[in-house]
């Protein structure tokens, strides 16, 4: 764990640092418990809401949940949201009954400028692998991508691949699923697939965001 109380440079000095030991490989054994994490804010944003659930494998019916509030510690900065975001997301997991085997993160994870998103971010500090899932692009270009749910391209920044674009429903809009720690780009894309009905997101990300929203 590391200091919270750090300036917007400070933070990307310690982004920089931190990425040299995200793993992008997978490293988990079988997974049975699947958490959603999202992150949302009251009181005109001065307090950050955390909600984490917790979903069984394959059956995706919900286990667990928690939510955590505390004070919010920065102001919104692109590239910075996980200090931001991060203490109020340990916390809830903290208090859940039953732990995750795998994080499903609202937000990016290696698709970061300095490939260290949230997901990474929880990932690193919690030890527990983790998966990006954004419902926009951070940075980065792409081919287009067909209609049909399933659909896919590399989304890629400075010739280098750091995640896909998936249309996970048909005719809806793309989702960005990245690494976070401890997976590799295809299994976080299959584990996003695997967890995704008939909407936009997959579940656990869902029904932690009515959670998270209040």
């Amino acid at each position: 764990m590391h200091s919270w109380d750090l300036t917007p440079q400070q933070a990307i000095n310690l982004q920089q640092e931190l990425r040299q030991q995200i793993i992008t490989t997978d490293q988990f054994g079988p997974v049975r418990y699947i958490a959603g994490v999202d992150v949302g804010f009251e009181d005109r944003g001065n307090t950050t809401r955390a909600a984490v659930v917790v979903m069984a494998c394959p059956e995706l019916e919900v286990v667990a949940s928690a939510i955590a509030r505390q004070p919010t510690r920065l102001p919104y900065i692109p590239g910075l949201l996980s200090f931001r975001e991060v203490p109020a997301v340990l916390e809830a997991l903290e208090q859940l009954a039953q732990p995750p085997d795998l994080l499903l993160c609202d937000g990016q994870g290696y698709a970061h400028p300095r490939r260290f998103g949230i997901a990474c971010h929880l990932g690193l500090l919690t030890g527990l692998p983790s998966i990006g899932v954004a419902k926009k692009r951070l940075i980065g270009t792409h081919h287009d991508v067909t209609p049909e749910r399933g659909s896919q391209q590399y989304l890629f920044h400075q010739q280098e691949i750091i995640g896909v674009v998936l249309r996970n429903r048909a005719h809806v809009k793309t989702i960005y699923v990245s690494s976070g720690h401890k997976v590799c780009l295809e299994s976080a894309v299959q584990w996003v697939e695997a967890t995704t009905t008939r909407y936009r997101l997959p579940e656990p990300i869902r029904a932690a965001h009515k959670l998270a929203s209040g």
